[in-house]
């Protein structure tokens, strides 16, 4: 038989499970509220999605280095020149990340050494436009600016890598480029020597086999 106490309990419990079934129903999980892209009947344009307030700025987009964040600077009023100097130190571990970064994103169209002969290209992209060949003088010539900001907007047949690639790692990737570029350019006098009289052979150069 239960005493008084447990009676109690008993009924303690029972009226909780009722609180908490009464709280089970469809309006926990089907509100009335807008998603993105909806129709909406409050507003007067019927769009659930509302424009920015005029001046918004995200949390962590607040980018005053114009040269940094577009690869150009203002001269004088609506004139723009493209920046000639890289936002920060040239490093081996800057060139390894720009590689990397060059391997996943650029490669397919631009080839291994940027020539233009990646495998995208060879198997029919071409027949729209040459992918860029980076050993031409025009490009040789061209300001790192140039080469951040097609990575960023991109150019011709080729669209934009800003949400693919963040900015820090498109400098990269242009530091990779002027690499790739000067190693298919350089003259015999920036050679050491000692690599002149015992050049690397393909299996030393590139760490992989002869197979």
């Amino acid at each position: 038989m239960l005493s008084a106490n447990q009676k109690a309990a008993g009924m303690a419990l029972g009226a909780a499970a009722c609180l908490v079934l009464a709280g089970c129903h469809v309006d926990m999980w089907d509100q009335r509220k807008p998603k993105s892209y909806q129709e909406d009947e409050f507003f007067s344009n019927r769009a659930a999605s509302r424009p920015l307030v005029e001046h918004t700025v995200a949390r962590g987009q607040l980018r005053t280095d114009e040269a940094f964040y577009t690869g150009m600077v203002h001269v004088s009023g609506t004139q723009v020149k493209y920046v000639e100097k890289f936002p920060f130190p040239i490093t081996k571990e800057v060139l390894q990340r720009g590689q990397e970064r060059f391997s996943i994103y650029c490669v397919p169209c631009h080839g291994e050494l940027g020539n233009g002969k990646g495998f995208i290209a060879q198997r029919g992209f071409a027949l729209r436009r040459q992918p860029g060949n980076y050993h031409t003088d025009r490009l040789r010539k061209m300001p790192i600016g140039h080469f951040f900001d097609v990575i960023t907007n991109g150019y011709g047949a080729m669209y934009s890598y800003a949400y693919r690639v963040e900015p820090a790692d498109r400098w990269k990737i242009v530091a990779y480029i002027r690499v790739l570029q000067l190693s298919q350019d350089a003259p015999a006098a920036d050679v050491p020597p000692s690599a002149l009289e015992h050049p690397a052979g393909p299996a030393e150069s590139t760490g992989g086999n002869t197979e």
